[in-house]
């Protein structure tokens, strides 16, 4: 694999920033999964795709769109009707995928080295998001393990819920500093910490 240079290095400043008078609010930071792999289902052959994945990631998706799941190395969730994101802390998973993935079934389109993955997580990092996106966040509404794909002023977004209090956000690496600074300027007011 070729290493490549974050696209937030520039504004990357680890430590801490914001109002901390109740303490941290939300943590921030770069996560670097190595496969970040979009499918899509031809129409009626959603079941057929989502058996693949669950029978290469050990993962049980529900049906429909938002729905997903998560295990230590991988996360998959459906993002759009037929469509799924599914990421890997190894490398790998495209090659893997597109051997299992007929293609009367559907596609398998590499993300890895287009997509930038942020994580927000704290107690506050529900009001943190929910100033960026008009998306019911709370737990019973966005519960674990599910997905969605949203925008910020033209930014797109395809965000999980990996924890209690967390969320993988990813975006295009064209856009990560501009989103990065907005998620920061977001957060300023509860206080984050950048690690």
């Amino acid at each position: 694999m070729v290493e490549q240079q974050s696209p937030l290095e520039p504004v990357f400043r680890p430590g801490s920033h914001g109002n901390f008078a109740d303490g941290v609010g939300v943590t921030l930071s770069e996560i670097a999964p190595c496969s970040i792999i979009q499918l899509a289902a031809w129409p009626g052959e959603e079941k057929k795709l989502m058996v693949v994945i669950g029978s290469v990631t050990g993962l049980k998706l529900a049906d429909g769109a938002g729905a997903g799941a998560s295990s230590d190395r991988y996360s998959a969730f459906g993002f759009a009707p037929g469509k799924f994101l599914v990421i890997d802390a190894s490398e790998g998973l495209a090659t893997t995928l597109a051997a299992k993935v007929a293609p009367a079934v559907g596609t398998v389109t590499d993300l890895s080295h287009g997509r930038i993955a942020i994580r927000i997580e704290g107690a506050k990092a529900e009001w943190v998001l929910g100033k960026l996106f008009a998306i019911d966040l709370a737990l019973a509404a966005f519960p674990l393990g599910s997905g969605i794909s949203t925008t910020h002023h033209d930014i797109f977004t395809l965000m999980q819920r990996s924890g209690p209090q967390r969320f993988d956000l990813y975006v295009f690496r064209s856009f990560a500093r501009s989103f990065w600074k907005m998620l920061c300027h977001a957060a300023d007011e509860v206080g984050y910490e950048v690690r």
